[in-house]
């Protein structure tokens, strides 16, 4: 079973894997652990990764990067229309409404969800796992940030299922920095103590991510969260971008942004300048040659020039910090570390600004840029039975307050209920009791917009079925099941009808129908406190959810009013009655949910993309290889080869050569794989017998000299045995004679071949090959050694002498 986290980062990725020494980041094919989030489409195939960003200035319509922020977006979000003028490809409408990304691929023009160019990124972070771990890999655990809202952590998922990975988790990447961090820690405080409190900061390429986390041994918990979306290691190039844009106007009158490979060019260059200003105070150049219009440009900035230009971004940076402290009601002393990741985080300007905050040297034990892959593989382990993890609880918290209206069953407008709110544990159930007597729907949304990322605040519709009232005609009691699971997604997981039977005298009530005074009074404080028209009550039976890394709580919603109740007269004895459960069907309709169809159609594009890339790079590995022989082949024909070779052999060789190299460039520029292997074949036919007298002429002595090795120690054996030497005289005289005649004959037999070769010509085929001399070595050695190195037999002394002896 594979063990896998990836960091399916905004610029870059990062995998990590399990292995019997422990937690490893691995690096891709060219032994880099960071693989760029970038995706180029090309004529013949696709290129992801490395390979894509080289491609970024010559093919920038048709390299995609920076595609992560627009999952679960529609086209009209405000972020997509802005993000437009930020990117050199198209965007353009899916027939969903969704954002999709339109490139030529295969000379064609073709439009990619978002979900079908992630799901290409994950293959390609899926190859570069399997590579290490030598086995297929399907179960993993992928990271997203934790401002990632319930459409958005679906799109990701659906991606993952594209790319044929099963996603055992979606992991908030604060919360996969923090198991990083407090799974090795041998010093925590005990289970009943005080837990310690750090707080976690995680600046990246395109956001600002913010915990603080409670530890004791074994376990945990998320306290509280807070992020600004906008505020990463982009902003800072954007606003580089921006400054040499304006420059370069007043002084070539350029107008950068109206060529997109200019564009592109300059945020490479102002990337690069913004990690040398993090090292340097000094002034820096920059300087592209031929940026447009054949003009090459200069320019320079320094570190305190370039904190002034970014003023107003810096002054963000305390924001979510105070946010956090503030949600989970603590104070700057009860803080025990700050840890800083992620890779903008290296700015001299930001580490000063949280320190200060803080009042506290940060912490730094984690690496910056593969914490949350390592977090994400360490979770995976944990979920996988195919590895021992020490034992250790995460309780994640629910970013956004969640709630629930439905059309109210007594008076006509709308009911509506908080069921989880900001900073609630997760992954967590809840149970929910309505009165109804038909069919009715459900619709989940996130409450404070104000502070969603996202301007879509709905989650989905749920339509609760089979509804029907009791045999008196009163309305049925409806349970239903809410919940938040490891994912960070919201459901109506389950519901069921109370059905009430007919009363037995005598028999202990499983449930009642009416409520006692005490309990309306109870509901309508709660109500109360909640502010909202529904009834709430502290449900009699718990319930239980397998996966739940916490208890439950329970909550019963009525929406006849709680004052119609307490007009009810009181009885003195109840009647008892025996009640049967239901189960209800649902239809769940979430937002942006992609169906079945259109998964399995885009797994199945998916595979088709892979294979044709597969087969476009071994066409071109055969086309290289021909190059490549091409290549060698003439150097050495004038060089070590050419004694091997007569010189009219070695001008027809040549010429060929020559012929293939013009026909690579010319005919042979577009060939089929088979072409190819043939062309390599031919040239192969000429130079492969050339190669084998070069290597035969280096080989033979090494051979001739390993027999004539063999044939001495043979020869010495028998001399010393007809010496009558002590160490030989139990060898057997006939066997003795045998290898005795066995050394002359191959004796012989190299002295003659020997012979031949030396008056053999170096461009003709040897007269005797290493692997004849191989051959007889091994047959001498086979037939010799076992006699002459035949052990001495035991002599045992007579029992009489034996005794004597110990007297």
């Amino acid at each position: 079973m594979s063990v896998v986290g990836f960091d399916l980062g905004f610029q870059s990725c990062y995998v990590a894997v399990a292995r019997a020494g422990g937690i490893e980041t691995v690096a891709n094919e060219y032994s880099d652990r960071c693989t760029p989030s970038f995706v180029s489409f090309g004529p013949k195939n696709r290129s992801i990764g490395a390979a894509a960003k080289s491609q970024v200035v010559t093919n920038c319509k048709n390299t995609v990067q920076g595609f992560k922020r627009f999952h679960g977006r529609a086209i009209s979000d405000p972020y997509i229309q802005s993000a437009k003028s930020g990117v050199v490809y198209d965007l353009a409408e899916m027939p969903s409404g969704s954002t999709g990304i339109k490139v030529m691929y295969m000379e064609e023009e073709k439009v990619f969800s978002i979900e079908q160019v992630s799901a290409m990124l994950l293959t390609k972070l899926k190859e570069t796992a399997e590579n290490a771990l030598k086995k297929p890999v399907a179960d993993c655990v992928i990271s997203v940030p934790c401002f990632f809202t319930d459409v958005e952590r679906r799109s990701v998922i659906d991606a993952a299922q594209v790319a044929g990975l099963n996603c055992l988790r979606l992991m908030n990447d604060t919360t996969a920095v923090t198991l990083a961090y407090g799974i090795y820690k041998q010093d925590l405080p005990a289970p009943e103590e005080k837990p310690r409190l750090v707080v976690f900061v995680d600046l990246g390429h395109s956001g600002f991510q913010v915990s603080v986390c409670a530890f004791n041994k074994g376990k945990l918990k998320i306290l509280a969260t807070a992020f600004d979306s906008a505020l990463g290691g982009k902003a800072f190039d954007d606003a580089l971008v921006g400054h040499f844009c304006e420059t370069f106007g007043k002084k070539y009158k350029l107008d950068v942004r109206s060529k997109p490979r200019a564009l592109v060019r300059l945020y490479q260059e102002c990337e690069k300048l913004k990690k040398l200003m993090s090292a340097n105070c000094s002034d820096l150049p920059l300087n592209i040659e031929c940026f447009m219009n054949d003009i090459d440009v200069t320019g320079k900035l320094n570190r305190s020039q370039f904190e002034e230009m970014c003023a107003g971004l810096l002054s963000k940076v305390e924001v979510p910090l105070q946010s956090v402290l503030d949600q989970a009601k603590l104070k700057k002393e009860d803080i025990y570390a700050v840890e800083i990741v992620g890779g903008a985080s290296r700015m001299p300007a930001i580490k000063e600004r949280i320190a200060k905050f803080f009042g506290k040297e940060l912490s730094t034990t984690l690496n910056s840029d593969e914490a949350v892959a390592r977090g994400c593989a360490l979770q995976c382990a944990i979920l996988s039975p195919a590895f021992k993890v020490r034992e250790f609880c995460i309780t994640d918290v629910v970013p956004f307050p969640i709630s629930l209206k439905w059309s109210s069953a007594v008076e006509e407008g709308l009911g509506d209920c908080e069921v989880f709110a900001k900073n609630h544990a997760a992954p967590f159930s809840k149970v929910l009791t309505f009165y109804r007597k038909e069919t009715f729907p459900l619709e989940a949304y996130y409450s404070d917009a104000k502070n969603l990322p996202h301007p879509n605040t709905t989650i989905g519709q749920f339509l609760v079925q089979n509804v029907v009232p009791q045999a008196s005609g009163e309305c049925s009691k409806v349970k239903v099941k809410v919940r938040v699971n490891v994912h960070g997604l919201f459901s109506v997981s389950s519901a069921s009808l109370v059905e009430l039977l007919k009363p037995t005298e005598g028999e202990e009530p499983m449930d009642t129908e009416h409520t006692p005074k005490e309990d309306e009074h109870k509901m309508q404080v709660e109500q109360e406190e909640q502010k909202t028209p529904a009834d709430v009550n502290g449900d009699k039976k718990p319930e239980t959810e397998e996966m739940d890394g916490t208890g439950q709580n329970q909550t019963s919603t009525e929406d006849a009013k709680p004052e119609k109740k307490a007009d009810q007269p009181s009885q003195a004895k109840k009647p008892k009655v025996k009640t049967k459960t239901v189960e209800l069907p649902i239809v769940n309709k979430q937002e942006w949910q992609l169906s079945n169809e259109t998964l399995n159609l885009f797994m199945e594009n998916e595979g088709k993309m892979f294979m044709q890339d597969k087969l476009e790079k071994e066409r071109n590995d055969a086309k290289n290889y021909v190059e490549e022989y091409v290549y060698d082949m003439r150097e050495k024909l004038h060089g070590r080869l050419e004694k091997f070779v007569s010189p009219h052999d070695r001008d027809a060789f040549s010429t060929k050569l020559e012929h293939t190299e013009n026909w690579l460039y010319e005919d042979g520029e577009d060939q089929l794989k088979q072409v190819y292997i043939d062309k390599l074949a031919e040239l192969k036919q000429l130079g492969q017998p050339i190669r084998e007298r070069f290597l035969e002429a280096e080989e033979g002595p090494k051979a001739f000299a390993e027999l004539g090795k063999q044939i001495q120690m043979y020869m010495k054996v028998v001399a010393a045995y007809k010496a009558k030497e002590e160490q030989y005289d139990h060898l057997d005289e006939l066997d003795m004679t045998r290898v005795e005649k066995q050394v002359n004959d191959a004796m012989a037999w190299m002295s003659g071949k020997m012979t031949q070769q030396g008056k053999q010509d170096l461009t003709q085929t040897p007269v005797v090959r290493v692997a004849e001399v191989q051959a007889k070595t091994k047959e001498l050695y086979s037939s010799c050694n076992p006699v002459v190195s035949k052990p001495k037999p035991k002599v045992e002394l007579p029992k009489d002498d034996k005794t004597a002896t110990a007297r």
